[in-house]
């Protein structure tokens, strides 16, 4: 594992840090805008305190806080595998190039010694979970590693009840930042009540307790889009669901049903959706470093 020279330093001298995945350059957003957008989070944790560290996997090697060149690199290659924490080993052993997800940066996250980690949104139960058992990793991963995970919720290509009715069972604790709702990615609402707390101080008191009392576990902070940028329920779901028919019609399944949905989602919503991705990510960006200061105060 590499990590660079300003993550180290700062984690040798308890300044804050913020984990960021790779997913997102090399599977979630076309180029170049992928490139542009994880230069412009990077920024977003720098502007307001923190160390930004982005994660991912160059030929073999395990990278904590990619440099320009790197994520020039993984927002370029070809064949970069999208890494849940299962094909770390893989991806290592055959020098390969990986991208990691809400799982695999956790992981590595947590074993570098960071405490917060800021992303889109996380991987649940999908729909029609009755039928095809498809249950993110992120799910298990969150049950298992101590980690603050900022996100705008679970994507709304997900079914949502299910998603925290998971989290619920394997004790993972959802606050909702400045809500008393579970965001839904485009959408700020959903009718679905979680407990919510007001501060990055208040985030950073529960996950220090959870810690002292010895709950192995991720807190996820559900951080709602900036209003600004919210797609109306209705609307995303209408885009949601003709992206799920194509994606069934096309027989697409795993790993490549994700990243399937939301560029598609992109190309219906006229660019839309994608706009609002890059808001709620640098949203999260912004929040993460807030918790990441409270966290080492």
């Amino acid at each position: 594992m590499k990590v660079n020279d300003e993550v180290l330093n700062a984690l040798e001298n308890g300044k804050p840090v913020v984990a960021l995945e790779s997913t997102i350059i090399a599977q979630g957003m076309p180029y170049p805008k992928n490139i542009e957008t994880a230069l412009a989070v990077e920024e977003e944790v720098r502007k307001n305190g923190a160390v930004p560290a982005t994660i991912g996997v160059i030929k073999g090697d395990i990278v904590v806080g990619m440099d320009r060149k790197q994520i020039e690199y993984i927002g370029r290659a070809k064949n970069v595998m999208k890494l849940s924490t299962r094909e770390i080993p893989y991806c290592i052993a055959l020098k390969k190039d990986g991208a990691t997800t809400v799982s695999a940066t956790s992981y590595i996250a947590a074993l570098a010694g960071i405490e917060v980690f800021a992303t889109g949104g996380i991987g649940g139960v999908h729909r029609g979970v009755e039928k095809t058992m498809d249950i993110s990793r992120d799910m298990e991963e969150l049950a298992e590693t101590d980690i603050i995970v900022v996100t705008a919720g679970a994507k709304s290509i997900l079914d949502l009840p299910k998603t925290l009715e998971y989290l619920e069972t394997k004790g993972v604790l959802v606050v909702g930042f400045g809500t008393d709702e579970f965001p839904a990615f485009y959408t700020r609402k959903t009718g679905l009540t979680i407990p919510s707390v007001n501060s990055a101080e208040e985030v950073a008191t529960i996950y220090d307790k959870k810690v002292s009392i010895g709950i192995n576990s991720a807190v996820v902070v559900a951080n709602p889009i900036p209003e600004a940028f919210e797609i109306p329920k209705e609307i995303a779901d209408q885009w949601i669901d003709k992206a799920l028919e194509e994606c069934e019609k096309k027989g697409i399944t795993g790993k490549k049903v994700t990243p399937f949905l939301l560029s598609r989602v992109v190309e219906l919503s006229n660019g839309k959706a994608l706009k609002a991705n890059i808001a709620l990510v640098k949203n999260n960006a912004r929040v993460a470093a807030e918790i990441a200061k409270a966290l080492h105060k």
